[in-house]
């Protein structure tokens, strides 16, 4: 089965692309992530991709960077607290992204990384995937990468391959909150 594994970053793709493959899938990366501030960073993140490539020995696809279409996404929710409505519009927009290309490339069925982070809401990730899977009908695999110790394997994996870890998710709210509680 060949399946396309939205990628957040470097870091968090590298248990998910070994588990994946372990249960038998062929997978393929989707980095599409408009969200991530500033420029210089996305560009970072995005160079990191290397390593996935080399390393685990898939292809990645490298989507479009629509940062204006984000902010426009998210318009109404910038004050929303970190895990509120506006990272749940963010992770819509991301998957519904990667399952439109999944779809029209036929793949069997689409993930995503997302769902390592401890900081994440998996259920919540599961909630819009489902959604979006009956959308587009294409499978939307719901799986908790962090169980396991998941995300603990995803840290140790990154150092070993001496991958650049973010210290914020993403986008410019997270990184002026995050910012504001180093203080």
């Amino acid at each position: 089965m060949k399946i396309l594994l939205h990628i957040c970053c470097a870091p968090c793709a590298t248990h998910c692309i070994n588990l994946l493959k372990n249960l038998g899938y062929e997978v393929v990366g989707f980095f599409y992530n408009p969200n991530i501030h500033p420029p210089k960073e996305y560009e970072r993140r995005k160079a990191e991709l290397e390593k996935i490539r080399k390393y685990f020995e898939i292809d990645v696809i490298e989507w479009k960077y629509d940062v204006e279409n984000w902010f426009k996404y998210i318009k109404g929710y910038e004050k929303e607290r970190e895990g509120g409505k506006r990272c749940e519009l963010c992770i819509k927009m991301r998957l519904e992204e990667t399952a439109k290309y999944a779809r029209m490339k036929g793949f069997d069925a689409f993930t995503t990384t997302l769902t390592i982070s401890p900081w994440k809401n998996s259920k919540k990730i599961f909630e819009i995937g489902r959604k979006i899977s009956e959308k587009y009908n294409i499978r939307f695999l719901e799986i908790d990468f962090k169980k396991n110790d998941g995300f603990k394997k995803s840290v140790e994996l990154s150092k070993r391959y001496n991958m650049y870890r973010q210290k914020y998710c993403g986008c410019i709210f997270s990184y002026l909150d995050r910012l504001h509680k180093n203080k």
